[in-house]
């Protein structure tokens, strides 16, 4: 299949701080230098890699590093990451908003950019006055533009408000307006960032049918950033994944998302004492409290019939507390609860105020891939219903990654959609009629 975008060794450098060389005589000289000869920044100096977290000792950083790969026409690409690793200065750079410091970016085609919210509008123009100038900046002439307005504006629902100003509009209507225009104009590439997450659940959904209908039905080629896994996982392909300006891994967009969550959750303690370190809900009664929790297995080679064994350390903060149950939260890599459990109220003792407890969850039945752990304590016999005392986000993560024979060969390659649970434990009647 034909190459549709190509990244060649592209780099981006910004400098921090105020701009400039300190002096008039060196900026005339980077003047001269680039833009009459159009050679390269004679004051430019090694940047360093683009970590937000660490504080550097250089005023220059790649916001994009020697990134290089390729996609092919017709395909779906997930471009996924944290905060800050280049994901939007990438679709930029590939829109043409700004240019590469260094290497080559080809694209085959007219791009159509949905990069924040009102992109490409004029907010003093209404929105059909602003349906006519993007399809025009697309090359699409007037003839063109007229046999699709219909169906824009019926698929961005603004009808009543499509001769006011789009400075009027909320920010939910700039994306449904802006998004129907790049999708319904037919461009050979479409690049949309995270600007979807804007919309209600109605229209996230239509968008990405519409997308999967512009990749599979018409060939055109997909760009797509997101901080939602499951809708990269539904509507992508393929996969790439930036950290810190670099290419840190291509692929499928299974195996990207999987990796990704991998080395997020990773950054996690296995076995940790939560000490405030660990997100709390703060609306709780604060009556008990975790003081230590950790896992008693491996936390990075568990099997799937193995029972999963927790050890924590309480504190009663009211002595009027005479009973604590335990709740406890698995999600998947795509922050989807995949199992839960309430464990039987257990006695607390009269006296004392820190107790060691132990739970041991026998046949959780999780299929092979990476999970974290939430955790609350409630109680039933202090008030007339259930108070939520402490709950406690990400303390554990663990990985499953043997799976017991008995189980089939389809367990082991359990696939994402249908949950990260395989319940085995079935019963089955056949009657004659």
């Amino acid at each position: 299949m034909a190459t549709a975008i190509s990244f060649e060794h592209v780099s981006k450098m910004y400098q921090l701080g105020v701009v400039g060389t300190g002096t008039i005589s060196n900026d005339l000289k980077r003047w001269w230098a680039m833009t009459v000869r159009g050679k390269e920044d004679p004051f430019l100096k090694i940047g360093q890699t683009n970590d937000r977290a660490t504080k550097g000792d250089s005023d220059f950083v790649f916001a994009l590093k020697d990134i290089d790969f390729k996609v092919e026409q017709g395909d779906v690409v997930g471009i996924i990451g944290k905060n800050g690793a280049g994901k939007s200065t990438l679709l930029k750079l590939l829109s043409r908003i700004t240019a590469p410091t260094s290497g080559v970016i080809r694209a085959k085609g007219r791009i159509a950019s949905l990069l924040e919210v009102g992109t490409g509008f004029h907010p003093e123009l209404t929105g059909r006055e602003n349906v006519y100038l993007n399809g025009t900046i697309m090359g699409m002439t007037r003839h063109e533009i007229d046999a699709k307005f219909d169906e824009i504006v019926d698929f961005a629902g603004v009808e009543r408000y499509i001769d006011t100003p789009t400075k009027r509009y909320s920010s939910g209507m700039q994306v449904r307006l802006g998004f129907a225009v790049a999708a319904f104009l037919e461009p050979e590439i479409l690049v949309v960032d995270e600007v979807l997450a804007v919309g209600d659940a109605e229209f996230q959904k239509k968008a990405i049918g519409k997308m999967n209908d512009v990749a599979t039905n018409s060939g055109r080629t997909v760009l797509f950033v997101s901080h939602n896994m499951n809708s990269v996982r539904q509507l992508c392909k393929s996969g790439v994944v930036l950290k810190n300006g670099m290419v840190e891994m291509t692929g499928t967009a299974d195996e990207c998302v999987d990796f990704y969550m991998e080395t997020s959750i990773s950054d996690l303690v296995k076995e940790s004492v939560i000490d405030n370190k660990f997100r709390k809900d703060t609306n709780r009664t604060n009556q008990m409290e975790y003081l230590n929790i950790k896992m008693l297995n491996d936390p990075a080679n568990m099997a799937t019939e193995e029972p999963l064994r927790l050890q924590m350390k309480i504190k009663r903060n009211n002595p009027k507390i005479k009973e604590a149950q335990f709740g406890i939260f698995i999600s998947n890599t795509s922050n989807v609860t995949a199992a839960s459990c309430y464990t039987k109220p257990i006695t607390l003792p009269d006296e004392g105020e820190i107790f060691d407890v132990e739970v041991t969850i026998p046949n959780h039945h999780l299929a092979k891939g990476l999970y974290k752990v939430d955790m609350n304590i409630s109680s039933f016999n202090y008030q007339a219903f259930a108070r939520d005392h402490d709950l406690v986000f990400g303390v554990l993560s663990f990985e499953v990654k043997h799976v017991d024979n008995a189980h089939t060969l389809a367990f082991t390659a359990w696939p994402h959609n249908l949950g990260s649970v395989c319940i085995t434990d079935t019963q089955v009647s056949l009657k004659s009629v």
